[in-house]
């Protein structure tokens, strides 16, 4: 089972502890404001009042020996800043922290932080995404930087196929299932020939993507 820390419960830090914990992980949330732990304290492992800017009070809730520690604050660079550097003098092996803006992100990842989202930002370009592919299902995040995809067959691949097209080589890509007339194709053959309704789910990075929508 991983373990988190959760710094910070406030909406993200919230909905982030919980998932987990549905998720099966175990859980340690912390916030100085009583109010905001007593809200998580039935959904999570350990909900405690504590501030993680006190490295003594970290090593005290045994930080140190969590898989990873998200830092959900955001809107404080100095605390933010303060913690990470609490966090990483103790070894936690994996760091997540909330930025308010780029700036913010700059200055975390300068630090050493081993992944820094800006939650409003990436779920603006999620949406983003789906809505301008006209996909059937929603963009899925396979990490920060690859994603799965469903785009409507580009006029240009309609009657050629996958061998023809050749799309890892030329796009970056890979379609890992195509939807037609006739149901579901997971893994098509190389002789699957395109379709003008085919709808492909196609698996890459979010860069490669964006440029397979714009055929």
């Amino acid at each position: 089972m991983k373990s988190y820390a959760i710094i910070g419960l406030g909406l993200f830090g919230q909905a982030l502890a919980r998932q987990l914990c549905t998720l099966g992980a175990e859980v340690l949330a912390m916030d100085i404001r009583s109010d905001l732990v007593q809200q998580l304290a039935n959904d999570v492992t350990h909900a405690v009042v504590g501030d993680a800017q006190d490295k003594e009070v970290l090593r005290a809730l045994g930080v140190r020996d969590m898989d990873c520690a998200v830092i959900a604050i955001g809107d404080d660079l100095a605390a933010s800043v303060l913690i990470t550097m609490n966090l990483q003098e103790m070894g936690v092996p994996y760091i997540v922290c909330k930025a308010h803006d780029e700036t913010h992100r700059r200055v975390l990842e300068k630090l050493g932080v081993n992944r820094v989202v800006i939650p409003e930002q990436e779920n603006a370009q999620r949406l983003g995404r789906s809505l301008h592919s006209h996909n059937v299902l929603e963009y899925i995040e396979l990490s920060e930087d690859y994603g799965i995809l469903e785009v409507p067959a580009p006029k240009s691949w309609v009657g050629k196929t996958l061998k023809g097209l050749n799309v890892r080589a030329k796009h970056s890509v890979n379609i890992i299932a195509i939807e037609g007339e006739q149901g579901v194709n997971v893994s098509p053959p190389a002789d699957y020939e395109i379709q003008a309704k085919d709808i492909l789910v196609v698996l890459g990075d979010n860069y490669s993507l964006e440029a397979v929508q714009k055929l």
